[in-house]
């Protein structure tokens, strides 16, 4: 094959992860006002979906009250009747799975809703989360490429990108992923830049592998890398020990007729088995243990969540409490179990097990309270999102920002049925696969109010106006309740109002990440696969990561200054004067030429340059962060720092 003309490189291809009701509302859209209305909710906006594929005939994807497709629109439908319309404008499938787009596991057609799903009233998993249920673009047009069951192949996802590419999307959204690598080296990166080349916006899922750090994925800088966040929306399911302590959980699975006037005796596995597994519930850890007629407390781990419940009722409990790990905090998930069940916090979990060693004869229930809207921490960061650093680009922050994706309600593609007798063709699950789609949306409304905006424009527009605080009114925190890092939520909590009208803009166009591919000492041969043609490093004035103009800055400092520059182009009022404001950063001294930008035109592009001096002597590995923000009488325009000390 390296004998044949054009050939660029060959590689054995790896297989990647697969990374609604409320949510449109706690991000600030409601029906008939505000940006939505402003942005013609999408209309005319085309979003590719990279996934599972889809149920075409899920109320979702119905095209009431949709336009035809653009007329740039080239794509196809192959299934096998002519059952795509104006909403469900195209769909492939690639070589994994049944031959068809048809959704084989439901994860496709959830984040396809969940971007850009039409309205749908009384959607709900088992009369919870109650409502209408509409995707954050519900007017725009949806275009699915099936490219994953359980994995993904990366072939299927490059080939789908290009056709993606060539049909005339204007969004793509992939939740999907893999362990962070080289950016030639991986085929989301390799296939978006071929993507941003043609105008097109590329949102993707930053990993599920929080809350580790230098866990995140998807960290090439000409993505939208998204992790998670809680809403104030909870479907609670108390546990009531015998002591009279009630502990708040969650559980979508409330059975109306689950008798909670009654305690049960509550069995710790742990503590009745010499295997190590009986902690987490495994069905082999079980099979010793009497746990028939009682409620079960079992702890995260080793086996999916809903697979526990499954153990305990086949082995004959009546009940399950799930409690966390440490690192899981207090973030919980609402699942639909198959027995009456709550998941609980780790400090909750710690008062169970203290409840237990002080009686010989332990008893619980369980309280199911249905939904409750309003919890002033929201957001949070979920325990799952993946954190920085960037290990694929030190030099990056990622991720980017953080939107919706824990306990996300969206469509399913089979109606999930439970012991109630009852069906929900929806269902509630969570992952950065769930933020990724909320983001992808956002893009659509963006590039449907502002057309001649880049996907950097877009991009930067989101990062400088999202939000730091919850609405309490204080900084977002982690799964722990603690202030999170800008490395768990980038720029912060994506407010949809102020993106619209950001002030200032970072741009950049798609040569200009050819010095920073260069700067990063990648081969001629390992740059051309990412541009898709020939180059020659040592033609272009290589940059370093930090001078590449993104919207946040990541720092690495020795004892030498470090300056880095940016240049920001005005798209609010013609005659604006901001000003330079630094926050945090402590034991670093950062100035800024010139503090003041004075506008005098639309469009107008001035630069500036950030000197970054270290004062004291931190341990090496020490991470202090801080944030740049640009002040007018109207906008505020806020890039995050971080700064690494060698």
């Amino acid at each position: 094959m390296e004998k044949i003309p054009g050939f660029v490189s060959a590689r054995p291809q790896k297989t990647i992860s697969l990374h609604t009701t409320h949510s449109p509302n706690f991000l600030g859209l409601n029906q008939n006002t505000g940006f939505w209305r402003d942005s013609n909710y999408g209309r005319g906006i085309i979003i590719g979906v990279l996934d599972s594929g889809i149920n075409p005939e899920h109320p979702s994807f119905s095209d009431e009250g949709m336009p035809p497709p653009p007329a740039r629109w080239r794509g196809r439908c192959e299934f096998n009747s002519s059952i795509c319309n104006n909403k469900l404008i195209g769909a492939r499938s690639f070589t994994i799975g049944n031959g068809t787009p048809f959704d084989e596991n439901g994860h496709g057609t959830h984040t396809a809703s969940t971007a850009a799903g039409n309205f749908v009233r009384g959607a709900n998993v088992f009369g919870n989360a109650n409502g209408t249920a509409a995707g954050i673009a519900p007017l725009a047009h949806i275009a699915i490429y099936k490219v994953c069951v359980r994995r993904c192949s990366e072939s299927d996802v490059l080939a789908a990108m290009d056709v993606a590419i060539d049909d005339g999307v204007d969004v793509l959204s992939l939740s999907i992923g893999g362990a962070a690598t080289d950016f030639y080296d991986e085929s989301v990166a390799v296939g978006a830049f071929s993507a941003i080349e043609r105008g097109i916006f590329v949102s993707a899922s930053a990993g599920n592998n929080g809350p580790s750090l230098g866990s995140v994925e998807n960290g090439a800088p000409w993505l939208l890398t998204v992790g998670a966040s809680t809403t104030d929306r909870r479907i609670v399911a108390t546990a009531v020990l015998g002591n009279n302590e009630e502990l708040n959980g969650e559980s979508t699975y409330q059975p109306p007729d689950y008798d909670s006037s009654t305690p049960l005796p509550l069995v710790y596995p742990r503590l009745n088995s010499s295997n190590v597994n009986a902690s987490f519930c495994t069905p082999d850890s079980l099979q010793n243990i009497d746990v028939r007629g009682r409620i079960v407390l079992c702890e995260e781990g080793i086996i999916a969540r809903i697979a526990k419940g499954v153990a305990v009722r086949n082995a004959g409990g009546a009940a399950m409490i799930l409690i966390n790990q440490q690192p899981q905090g207090y973030y919980t998930y609402s699942d639909s179990h198959v027995l009456p069940a709550t998941h609980l916090s780790y400090a909750d979990g710690l008062r169970i097990r203290a409840y237990i060693n002080t009686t010989a004869q332990p008893v619980a229930t369980i309280s199911f309270r249905g939904t409750v809207i309003g919890d002033d921490r929201a957001p949070t960061v979920a325990s799952f999102s993946a954190r920085g650093p960037n290990l694929s680009s030190l030099g990056i922050l990622k991720p980017d920002i953080i939107g919706p994706g824990s306990n996300i309600l969206a469509a399913w593609h089979v109606s999930v049925e439970n012991n109630i007798n009852t069906r929900s063709n929806f269902n509630i699950i969570s992952g950065t696969s769930m933020s990724c789609p909320h983001l992808s949306g956002i893009a659509a409304l963006l590039r449907s109010a502002h057309p001649n905006w880049s996907p950097a424009a877009i991009k930067s527009a989101i990062m400088t106006t999202a939000d730091r605080v919850n609405f309490a009114g204080n900084l977002i925190e982690d799964q722990s309740f603690r202030p999170a890092s800008v490395l768990a939520t980038g720029s912060g909590h994506v407010n949809i109002q102020r993106a619209t009208d950001p002030g200032l803009v970072y741009d950049l166009q798609p040569q200009d990440y050819l010095p920073y591919l260069c700067g990063l000492n990648y081969t001629d041969q390992q740059v051309g696969i990412i541009v898709n043609r020939a180059v020659r490093c040592s033609e272009i004035s290589s940059i370093t990561e930090g001078d590449l103009n993104y919207p946040s800055f990541f720092v690495i400092l020795g004892n030498s200054s470090q300056v880095y520059n940016r240049t920001v182009t005005n798209v609010g009022a013609a005659n604006s004067v901001y000003t330079a404001g630094i926050v945090g950063l402590p034991g670093i001294e950062v100035r800024v030429e010139p503090s003041t930008l004075q506008f005098t035109e639309m469009n107008q592009n001035l630069t500036y340059q950030v000197r970054f001096s270290r004062l004291t002597s931190p341990g090496r590995g020490t991470i202090v962060q801080g944030f740049l923000t640009w002040n007018s009488t109207r906008h505020s325009v806020r890039s995050p720092m971080v700064t690494l000390f060698e």
